[in-house]
Parts: structure tokens; C-alpha cells; sequence
């Protein structure tokens, strides 16, 4: 349920969950998916607020872990109408990249947020490990240079703070259970792997939980907290560099995948060849599906191959036929250029070759000339012409006066 499709610890965020964008507030899939998210807006605020307060760092890397999902579906929500719209003459392909931009950004901050929470963990855990426990104090009553880490170094964690963290595996185990019970029902993939990762974030509840009451239980082992801030602060680390690799890839016009790609050829063949064929007896040949991704947007470019007789009114039935199954089938596809090319020739066509090289000169290729200029040159043209043509007027009326004499 992130921004960008991406996985985290053995489960998959979906980047176009239907049930968060969709305004049917009546539906199930919808509302326990809107429920998934005001609990990891109260859960962020309330595991934040309560690590600074109770000095767990564990908690406060769990609060950062809830911000990553909250983030992601914000930006969801956010960013679907904008993405959706229609192509312009200024924007030609549409908008889906401001999707992608947002992505970018949300998912650099949650990166940098985690780095800063194992930054911290890690001075923690060197205080606790290297530094003299007469030092430590000394840093506790006067402070550091470097932070307020070093001053909390073996200062337990507060009891109070199991509380938030049972309340946690709580709503997350209840998640689960409705969320996977609505995803039995609908037979949803999405909604299922929404609900194992409620599941996932249930087991960091455990691991918050496991280091409170380890440092409280013996307080030689104090490090438990920042060690478990350490691990948490790492999965936040993994799913914000993840994504923003993925909004990266996407802003530079990455091919889709192969999945999408598996896809779009199974529906186009069922236009083509199956029982809905209109290429009335020719088999069409599906020679090169490509393709970018633009936010939640597929802009699919295919290449088939046709029977050197067929004229430009089949070409264009045929192509009208597979934007319209591919379209209507394949989940986020948004335009589907097709190009044509002739079935006797076997060899490949190269998918490159719209490309102008980036080596061509300026004298091979000169700039446009200004228009102004051009219609100046051409109207000074048109006059040399008039004069000359009176100049052979005047010449032939002096061989008629030549002839008179």
C-alpha cells in the first residue's frame, strides 16, 4: 500500500490499491483499508510522542516505521486525481509523473528519517558498550556536543511505554484478521497483501516490545532498546531507499516489468487470435511490447506485424481493437501506441530507430530558418522576377520598334 510498488521484509506494497483511492465509502474493501489508515496516523503520532516521553528509542524508530505506510497512502490519496487527468497540449503525457516526484520526495524524507534513527541507535549503543559509565554521567548533567543520545545511554527505558506497544500488536493483529477476512471474501490480492502487512508491523510491535521490557527487566541490558531501534530504523532504511530507487527509475522512463508486459500480450491476443479475433483469417503477430510507467499510469508501446496487403482502414481496425481490450483489461494502462510493420519481413525490426543519432551535426542538420526572413527572401524573389520579366517586356517592345522602321 506504499507509493511505489515495493517489498519490505517479505511482503509487497501495492502502489494502485483500488480500495484506498476508491470513494465508495460503503464498501468493505474500502473501509477497512481507510480504517488501516487513520490507525497508522494515530499510531505514528502516539508512538512518537510516547518514545521521546517513556526515552525508548525503539519506539521512536516504530513511529518512523508507521510513518513510511502513512506517508505512502497520503501520497495515494493526494496524487490519484492528478494523475488520472487526462493528456494536455502542454503535458502530452499526461501527469502521472507528479506522482512520481511526490513519491520521490516522501520517501527521500522517510530515508534520511531512518538513517537519523540508526545514527542514533548506533551512539547509543557505543555509549553504552565503550564509553566509562563515569563519562556517561558526566555527559548526562552537561550535555554533548553531539546530541542527546549520549545522556540516555543506559537510562531505562520507561515501563509505561509496553502499554503503547501492546496497544500496537493489538490494532495490528485486528487489522490483519478483518482485512485478510475481506480478502478471503473478495478473492483480492491487494487486500490480502495489506493484510500480511499489518501482520509484519504486528511482529515490530513485538520486537519494541521485547526491548522495553528486556532493559527493565535487567538493567545490564539496557542496550535491548537501541539495539531494537537499531533493527527497526534498519527496515525503515530498506523500504524508504527502495522506494525512492523505484521513483527514481520511474522519472528516468525505466521499462515496465515483465509482468505488465505478460499482460498486456495475453489480452491483445485474445483480440487477435482468440475467439474474439477481427483479423478475419490473417493471424497478426505480436512482434515488441515495451513501455514506461508514469506514476500509476502504463503507457504501453506495441509492434505488430501485418500481411503486406492489407490497407490503412484494416491496420487502423485492428489497432483500434487492441487499445480498446488492453485498455479496458490491463489495470493502469493510459495510452497504447501501436505501430505496424510487414510480416514478410522476419528479421527484427530495431525499436531504436525513431531515435535521431545524438551525433549529428550542425550542418547536416541546420536550424530552422526564421519565417519572417523566409517570407521577406521569398517576397524579394517574386520582385526579381517581376523585374526581370519587365525587363524582357521592354526588351521586345524595342525589336518591335526596330521591325516598324
Amino acid at each position: 500500500m506504499a507509493t511505489a510498488s515495493h517489498r519490505h521484509k517479505g511482503h509487497k506494497h501495492h502502489h494502485d490499491n483500488p480500495y484506498l483511492t476508491s470513494k465508495n465509502k460503503n464498501d468493505a474493501g474500502v473501509r477497512i483499508t481507510r480504517i488501516g489508515l487513520f490507525a497508522n496516523l494515530g499510531m505514528a503520532v502516539a508512538k512518537g510522542a510516547g518514545g521521546y516521553m517513556f526515552n525508548s528509542q525503539a519506539m521512536i524508530a516504530d513511529a518512523w516505521h508507521s510513518l513510511t505506510d502513512l506517508a505512502s497512502d497520503v501520497l495515494t490519496l493526494a496524487t490519484v486525481s492528478w494523475s488520472l487527468k487526462p493528456p494536455t497540449e502542454k503535458f502530452p503525457m499526461g501527469f502521472g509523473k507528479i506522482e512520481s516526484l511526490g513519491s520521490l520526495g516522501v520517501s527521500s524524507m522517510l530515508l534520511f528519517g531512518g538513517i537519523f534513527m540508526c545514527m542514533s541507535s548506533c551512539e547509543s549503543l557505543y555509549a553504552h558498550f565503550f564509553l566509562d559509565p563515569a563519562a556517561v554521567a558526566h555527559i548526562a548533567e552537561h550535555g554533548h556536543s553531539h546530541g542527546h543520545s549520549h545522556s540516555h545511554a543506559h537510562m531505562v527505558p520507561s515501563i509505561h511505554a509496553i502499554w503503547l506497544a501492546i496497544g500496537t500488536i493489538g490494532i495490528k493483529e485486528w487489522l490483519y484478521h478483518a482485512t485478510m477476512k475481506v480478502a478471503k471474501e473478495r478473492k483480492s490480492s491487494v487486500l490480502a497483501s495489506n493484510a500480511v502487512h499489518h501482520r509484519v508491523d504486528s511482529a515490530t510491535g513485538l520486537v519494541t516490545l521485547a526491548a522495553i521490557l528486556g532493559a527493565n527487566v535487567a538493567p545490564a541490558y539496557t542496550w535491548l532498546d537501541p539495539a531494537g531501534g537499531l533493527l527497526i530504523s534498519a527496515l525503515v532504511i530498506r523500504a524508504g531507499w527502495t522506494n525512492t530507487l523505484t521513483s527514481l527509475l520511474e522519472l528516468a522512463d525505466r521499462s515496465i516489468d515483465d509482468e505488465i508486459k505478460g499482460s498486456v500480450r495475453r489480452q491483445a491476443m485474445k483480440v487477435l487470435s482468440g475467439p474474439e479475433a477481427i483479423s478475419e483469417g490473417h493471424e497478426v503477430e505480436i512482434r515488441e511490447i515495451s513501455g514506461i510507467k508514469s506514476g500509476q499510469n502504463y503507457l504501453i508501446d506495441m509492434e505488430l506485424a501485418v500481411p503486406n496487403a492489407w490497407t490503412v482502414e484494416d491496420i487502423r481496425g485492428v489497432e483500434d481493437a487492441v487499445r480498446t481490450r488492453v485498455g479496458g483489461k490491463v489495470r493502469g494502462v493510459r495510452r497504447v501506441r501501436v505501430r505496424f510493420v510487414p510480416k514478410d519481413v522476419v528479421q527484427p525490426t530495431d525499436k531504436f530507430d525513431e531515435y535521431i543519432p545524438g551525433d549529428v551535426s550542425p550542418r547536416t542538420s541546420p536550424e530552422p530558418e526564421d519565417e519572417n526572413n523566409h517570407d521577406h527572401d521569398h517576397d524579394d524573389h517574386d520582385h526579381g522576377d517581376d523585374d526581370h520579366g519587365h525587363g524582357h517586356k521592354q526588351d521586345n517592345k524595342k525589336q518591335d520598334n526596330k521591325k516598324g522602321r
